[in-house]
Protein backbone atom coordinates (compact mmCIF):
# COMPACT_ATOMS: atom_id res chain seq x y z
CA UNK A 1 0.00 0.00 0.00
CA UNK A 2 3.07 2.41 -0.81
CA UNK A 3 1.23 4.81 -3.31
CA UNK A 4 -1.83 5.38 0.02
CA UNK A 5 1.34 6.22 2.08
CA UNK A 6 3.32 8.52 -0.66
CA UNK A 7 0.36 10.25 -2.60
CA UNK A 8 -3.06 10.43 -0.22
CA UNK A 9 -1.03 10.14 3.29
CA UNK A 10 -2.74 13.44 5.43
CA UNK A 11 -4.99 14.47 2.35
CA UNK A 12 -9.06 13.28 1.11
CA UNK A 13 -10.84 11.43 -1.08
CA UNK A 14 -14.26 11.17 -2.12
CA UNK A 15 -14.62 8.29 -4.20
CA UNK A 16 -18.46 8.47 -5.89
CA UNK A 17 -19.28 4.95 -7.23
CA UNK A 18 -22.57 2.84 -7.59
CA UNK A 19 -21.82 -0.68 -8.64
CA UNK A 20 -24.16 -2.17 -10.36
CA UNK A 21 -25.29 -4.81 -12.90
CA UNK A 22 -26.53 -2.94 -16.15
CA UNK A 23 -25.80 -3.68 -19.59
CA UNK A 24 -24.32 -0.16 -19.95
CA UNK A 25 -20.29 -0.06 -19.30
CA UNK A 26 -18.47 3.13 -18.09
CA UNK A 27 -17.74 5.17 -20.42
CA UNK A 28 -14.41 7.84 -21.23
CA UNK A 29 -13.69 10.68 -18.58
CA UNK A 30 -15.90 13.67 -18.86
CA UNK A 31 -12.82 15.67 -17.41
CA UNK A 32 -9.10 15.73 -18.01
CA UNK A 33 -7.94 13.56 -15.04
CA UNK A 34 -4.65 15.68 -14.23
CA UNK A 35 -6.06 19.66 -15.07
CA UNK A 36 -6.27 21.65 -11.78
CA UNK A 37 -9.68 21.77 -9.92
CA UNK A 38 -11.72 24.93 -10.48
CA UNK A 39 -11.61 27.23 -7.17
CA UNK A 40 -15.14 28.53 -6.08
CA UNK A 41 -16.04 30.35 -2.85
CA UNK A 42 -15.94 27.00 -1.08
CA UNK A 43 -12.92 25.41 -2.14
CA UNK A 44 -9.06 26.49 -2.70
CA UNK A 45 -7.36 24.74 -5.03
CA UNK A 46 -3.44 23.80 -5.43
CA UNK A 47 -1.39 21.86 -7.85
CA UNK A 48 -0.02 18.88 -6.44
CA UNK A 49 3.44 19.57 -5.66
CA UNK A 50 2.67 22.54 -3.53
CA UNK A 51 1.11 20.18 -1.25
CA UNK A 52 3.67 17.83 -0.96
CA UNK A 53 2.49 14.71 -3.89
CA UNK A 54 4.42 13.87 -6.32
CA UNK A 55 3.04 15.16 -9.11
CA UNK A 56 3.86 12.39 -12.11
CA UNK A 57 2.75 9.38 -9.67
CA UNK A 58 -1.18 11.46 -8.88
CA UNK A 59 -1.45 12.10 -12.28
CA UNK A 60 -0.89 8.60 -13.39
CA UNK A 61 -3.11 7.05 -10.63
CA UNK A 62 -5.83 10.06 -11.85
CA UNK A 63 -5.76 8.33 -15.44
CA UNK A 64 -5.70 5.15 -13.99
CA UNK A 65 -8.88 5.86 -12.32
CA UNK A 66 -10.33 7.73 -15.10
CA UNK A 67 -10.30 4.32 -17.34
CA UNK A 68 -11.20 1.52 -14.84
CA UNK A 69 -14.04 -0.56 -15.67
CA UNK A 70 -15.38 -0.47 -12.30
CA UNK A 71 -18.32 2.12 -12.33
CA UNK A 72 -16.58 4.96 -10.75
CA UNK A 73 -18.78 8.60 -11.37
CA UNK A 74 -15.98 10.83 -9.77
CA UNK A 75 -12.86 10.83 -8.06
CA UNK A 76 -11.84 13.72 -6.02
CA UNK A 77 -8.62 14.59 -3.98
CA UNK A 78 -8.21 17.19 -1.17
CA UNK A 79 -4.74 17.77 1.18
CA UNK A 80 -4.87 20.33 3.73
CA UNK A 81 -7.98 22.33 2.55
CA UNK A 82 -7.49 22.40 -0.72
CA UNK A 83 -8.51 20.12 -3.92
CA UNK A 84 -5.55 18.92 -5.59
CA UNK A 85 -7.30 16.82 -8.21
CA UNK A 86 -11.23 15.99 -9.63
CA UNK A 87 -12.18 13.96 -12.78
CA UNK A 88 -15.82 12.72 -13.51
CA UNK A 89 -17.02 10.15 -15.76
CA UNK A 90 -19.98 9.49 -18.25
CA UNK A 91 -21.48 6.07 -16.38
CA UNK A 92 -24.44 4.44 -15.51
CA UNK A 93 -26.66 5.55 -12.46
CA UNK A 94 -29.50 3.56 -9.89
CA UNK A 95 -30.27 6.77 -8.24
CA UNK A 96 -32.24 6.14 -4.62
CA UNK A 97 -34.68 8.34 -5.79
CA UNK A 98 -35.42 6.10 -9.19
CA UNK A 99 -37.69 3.02 -8.14
CA UNK A 100 -35.45 2.92 -4.96
CA UNK A 101 -32.43 2.33 -7.12
CA UNK A 102 -33.71 -0.55 -8.50
CA UNK A 103 -32.49 0.82 -11.82
CA UNK A 104 -33.62 0.67 -15.47
CA UNK A 105 -31.69 -1.32 -17.85
CA UNK A 106 -32.87 0.51 -21.08
CA UNK A 107 -31.35 3.67 -19.29
CA UNK A 108 -28.12 5.85 -20.93
CA UNK A 109 -25.15 6.94 -19.03
CA UNK A 110 -25.00 9.67 -17.00
CA UNK A 111 -22.43 12.50 -17.45
CA UNK A 112 -21.52 13.49 -13.99
CA UNK A 113 -19.94 16.50 -13.09
CA UNK A 114 -19.41 18.82 -9.83
CA UNK A 115 -22.99 19.77 -9.69
CA UNK A 116 -24.56 16.30 -10.25
CA UNK A 117 -26.19 15.09 -7.47
CA UNK A 118 -25.11 11.50 -6.41
CA UNK A 119 -26.11 8.82 -4.47
CA UNK A 120 -23.67 8.64 -1.08
CA UNK A 121 -26.44 5.79 0.09
CA UNK A 122 -24.52 4.69 3.35
CA UNK A 123 -22.68 7.30 3.47
CA UNK A 124 -26.00 9.05 5.33
CA UNK A 125 -25.45 6.29 8.30
CA UNK A 126 -22.22 8.61 9.25
CA UNK A 127 -24.01 11.95 8.59
CA UNK A 128 -26.58 10.29 10.97
CA UNK A 129 -23.74 9.24 13.57
CA UNK A 130 -22.44 13.09 13.33
CA UNK A 131 -25.76 14.66 13.80
CA UNK A 132 -25.84 11.97 16.87
CA UNK A 133 -22.98 13.56 18.29
CA UNK A 134 -24.21 17.60 17.90
CA UNK A 135 -27.74 16.31 19.63
CA UNK A 136 -25.06 14.90 22.65
CA UNK A 137 -23.16 18.04 22.63
CA UNK A 138 -26.17 19.93 22.93
CA UNK A 139 -28.09 17.73 25.43
CA UNK A 140 -30.55 16.65 23.65
CA UNK A 141 -29.43 13.36 24.22
CA UNK A 142 -28.06 12.03 27.73
CA UNK A 143 -25.07 10.07 25.57
CA UNK A 144 -23.88 7.26 23.62
CA UNK A 145 -24.41 4.53 26.69
CA UNK A 146 -27.82 5.49 27.26
CA UNK A 147 -29.90 2.51 26.56
CA UNK A 148 -32.06 2.55 23.65
CA UNK A 149 -35.83 1.62 25.08
CA UNK A 150 -35.71 5.01 27.15
CA UNK A 151 -36.52 6.59 23.89
CA UNK A 152 -39.66 3.71 23.25
CA UNK A 153 -42.00 3.90 26.48
CA UNK A 154 -44.71 2.81 24.09
CA UNK A 155 -42.17 -0.58 23.64
CA UNK A 156 -42.43 -1.25 27.33
CA UNK A 157 -43.54 -4.76 25.91
CA UNK A 158 -39.75 -5.30 25.21
CA UNK A 159 -38.32 -4.64 27.79
CA UNK A 160 -36.22 -7.56 29.18
CA UNK A 161 -32.78 -8.54 30.62
CA UNK A 162 -31.93 -9.11 26.96
CA UNK A 163 -32.87 -5.94 25.31
CA UNK A 164 -32.59 -3.39 28.65
CA UNK A 165 -28.46 -3.46 27.89
CA UNK A 166 -28.55 -2.18 24.19
CA UNK A 167 -27.34 1.16 24.03
CA UNK A 168 -27.27 4.33 21.60
CA UNK A 169 -23.50 3.28 21.22
CA UNK A 170 -23.93 0.08 20.41
CA UNK A 171 -25.97 0.46 17.33
CA UNK A 172 -23.66 3.33 15.91
CA UNK A 173 -21.12 0.27 16.22
CA UNK A 174 -23.24 -2.19 14.74
CA UNK A 175 -23.21 -4.48 17.60
CA UNK A 176 -26.47 -4.71 19.02
CA UNK A 177 -26.46 -7.96 19.08
CA UNK A 178 -29.94 -8.30 17.56
CA UNK A 179 -30.73 -11.11 15.09
CA UNK A 180 -30.31 -9.14 11.31
CA UNK A 181 -29.86 -10.58 7.97
CA UNK A 182 -28.45 -7.38 5.72
CA UNK A 183 -25.50 -8.29 4.33
CA UNK A 184 -25.00 -11.19 1.86
CA UNK A 185 -28.96 -11.20 1.30
CA UNK A 186 -30.43 -10.30 -1.93
CA UNK A 187 -32.93 -7.36 -2.13
CA UNK A 188 -36.57 -9.57 -1.14
CA UNK A 189 -34.71 -11.44 1.99
CA UNK A 190 -32.80 -8.58 3.38
CA UNK A 191 -34.15 -7.02 6.52
CA UNK A 192 -33.33 -3.75 5.06
CA UNK A 193 -35.62 -4.13 2.42
CA UNK A 194 -38.61 -4.26 4.86
CA UNK A 195 -37.31 -1.14 6.87
CA UNK A 196 -38.52 1.07 3.45
CA UNK A 197 -42.25 -0.36 3.78
CA UNK A 198 -43.20 -1.09 7.61
CA UNK A 199 -44.94 1.72 9.50
CA UNK A 200 -43.51 0.60 13.07
CA UNK A 201 -39.28 0.76 12.87
CA UNK A 202 -38.58 0.76 15.95
CA UNK A 203 -40.32 -2.11 16.72
CA UNK A 204 -39.74 -3.89 13.79
CA UNK A 205 -35.41 -3.61 14.38
CA UNK A 206 -36.04 -4.49 18.45
CA UNK A 207 -38.56 -7.25 18.49
CA UNK A 208 -36.31 -9.63 17.94
CA UNK A 209 -33.74 -11.87 19.60
CA UNK A 210 -30.67 -11.54 20.67
CA UNK A 211 -27.95 -13.61 18.06
CA UNK A 212 -24.78 -12.32 20.41
CA UNK A 213 -24.65 -10.04 24.02
CA UNK A 214 -24.53 -6.55 23.10
CA UNK A 215 -21.06 -5.02 22.32
CA UNK A 216 -20.00 -8.10 21.49
CA UNK A 217 -19.95 -8.77 17.27
CA UNK A 218 -20.01 -6.51 14.90
CA UNK A 219 -23.37 -7.08 12.28
CA UNK A 220 -24.29 -4.45 9.81
CA UNK A 221 -27.62 -3.11 10.91
CA UNK A 222 -28.99 -0.25 8.72
CA UNK A 223 -32.43 -0.95 11.10
CA UNK A 224 -29.86 0.56 14.16
CA UNK A 225 -29.70 3.92 11.61
CA UNK A 226 -33.35 3.97 11.00
CA UNK A 227 -33.36 4.14 14.94
CA UNK A 228 -31.19 6.77 15.66
CA UNK A 229 -32.41 8.92 12.99
CA UNK A 230 -35.84 8.32 14.73
CA UNK A 231 -34.56 9.31 18.13
CA UNK A 232 -33.23 12.68 17.06
CA UNK A 233 -36.46 13.26 15.81
CA UNK A 234 -38.14 12.77 18.80
CA UNK A 235 -35.91 14.20 21.01
CA UNK A 236 -35.66 17.35 19.20
CA UNK A 237 -39.12 17.73 18.42
CA UNK A 238 -37.56 18.53 14.62
CA UNK A 239 -37.98 16.15 11.56
CA UNK A 240 -34.29 14.74 10.22
CA UNK A 241 -33.64 16.98 7.37
CA UNK A 242 -34.29 20.16 9.30
CA UNK A 243 -31.65 19.22 11.84
CA UNK A 244 -29.22 17.94 9.12
CA UNK A 245 -29.74 21.38 7.64
CA UNK A 246 -29.44 23.42 10.34
CA UNK A 247 -26.88 21.74 12.52
CA UNK A 248 -24.65 20.19 10.07
CA UNK A 249 -25.35 21.22 6.30
CA UNK A 250 -26.01 24.67 6.71
CA UNK A 251 -22.46 25.55 8.52
CA UNK A 252 -20.73 23.72 5.42
CA UNK A 253 -21.97 25.95 3.20
CA UNK A 254 -23.80 22.90 1.94
CA UNK A 255 -27.03 24.46 -0.07
CA UNK A 256 -27.77 21.48 -2.27
CA UNK A 257 -28.81 18.50 -1.61
CA UNK A 258 -31.49 15.59 -1.38
CA UNK A 259 -32.79 13.21 1.07
CA UNK A 260 -35.17 9.95 -0.70
CA UNK A 261 -38.01 9.61 2.16
CA UNK A 262 -39.93 6.09 2.06
CA UNK A 263 -43.36 4.96 1.58
CA UNK A 264 -44.48 6.86 4.89
CA UNK A 265 -42.87 10.06 3.91
CA UNK A 266 -39.37 9.26 6.22
CA UNK A 267 -35.91 10.15 5.11
CA UNK A 268 -34.55 7.00 4.12
CA UNK A 269 -31.15 7.80 6.92
CA UNK A 270 -29.42 4.48 5.93
CA UNK A 271 -29.33 4.66 2.31
CA UNK A 272 -31.47 8.10 1.17
CA UNK A 273 -28.92 11.16 1.47
CA UNK A 274 -27.85 12.57 -2.32
CA UNK A 275 -24.45 14.91 -2.12
CA UNK A 276 -22.82 16.54 -4.87
CA UNK A 277 -19.01 15.12 -4.37
CA UNK A 278 -17.60 18.65 -3.03
CA UNK A 279 -20.04 19.01 -0.62
CA UNK A 280 -19.31 15.01 0.30
CA UNK A 281 -15.93 16.10 0.78
CA UNK A 282 -16.41 19.17 2.81
CA UNK A 283 -18.07 16.05 5.39
CA UNK A 284 -14.73 14.19 5.26
CA UNK A 285 -12.46 17.75 5.85
CA UNK A 286 -14.63 18.59 9.11
CA UNK A 287 -14.08 15.23 10.39
CA UNK A 288 -10.21 14.95 9.83
CA UNK A 289 -10.39 18.90 11.37
CA UNK A 290 -12.61 17.35 14.83
CA UNK A 291 -15.84 19.25 13.84
CA UNK A 292 -14.04 22.69 12.52
CA UNK A 293 -14.69 23.90 9.41
CA UNK A 294 -13.44 26.97 7.86
CA UNK A 295 -11.78 27.73 11.49
CA UNK A 296 -15.46 27.68 13.10
CA UNK A 297 -16.45 24.96 14.92
CA UNK A 298 -19.36 23.27 13.24
CA UNK A 299 -20.00 19.83 14.60
CA UNK A 300 -19.18 18.56 18.12
CA UNK A 301 -15.36 18.12 18.27
CA UNK A 302 -15.25 14.54 20.02
CA UNK A 303 -18.73 13.15 19.45
CA UNK A 304 -17.60 10.14 17.29
CA UNK A 305 -13.87 9.44 18.90
CA UNK A 306 -15.09 6.40 20.43
CA UNK A 307 -16.33 5.00 16.85
CA UNK A 308 -14.73 6.74 14.19
CA UNK A 309 -11.92 4.09 13.57
CA UNK A 310 -14.93 1.06 13.12
CA UNK A 311 -13.94 0.19 9.48
CA UNK A 312 -17.41 0.46 7.78
CA UNK A 313 -20.69 0.57 10.66
CA UNK A 314 -19.74 2.91 12.61
CA UNK A 315 -20.31 6.48 13.13
CA UNK A 316 -17.90 7.00 10.17
CA UNK A 317 -17.50 4.86 7.20
CA UNK A 318 -13.55 4.00 6.12
CA UNK A 319 -13.03 2.27 3.25
CA UNK A 320 -10.82 1.13 0.61
CA UNK A 321 -11.05 1.09 -2.93
CA UNK A 322 -11.17 -2.54 -4.86
CA UNK A 323 -8.19 -1.61 -7.34
CA UNK A 324 -5.74 -0.01 -4.84
CA UNK A 325 -3.45 -2.93 -4.51
CA UNK A 326 -3.55 -3.36 -8.47
CA UNK A 327 -2.53 0.40 -8.34
CA UNK A 328 -0.14 -0.07 -6.15
CA UNK A 329 1.45 -3.38 -8.65
CA UNK A 330 0.81 -5.00 -5.06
Amino acid sequence: MHWIRSIYSEGLCVLSSLLVGCANAPEAFATEPCATPQADDEWAVSTPSAVGFDATALCALLKEAAHIKANVHGFLIERHGRLVAELYRKAPDSPINVFYGLGNPFGSNVSFDARTFHDVRSVGKSVVGLLFGVAIDKGMVSGLDAPVLSAYPELADLRSRQLEPITFRHLLTMSSGLQWDEWGRGAVSSDETRLYWTAKQARFVLDRPLAAPPGLKFNYNSGGTAILADTLVRLSGKQLIDLAREELFEPLGITQWEWVTDVHGRPLAFTGLRLRPRDMLKIGRLVNNKGRWHGRQAACADGDQSIRNRRRGGCIWLSMVDWAHRLAGQ
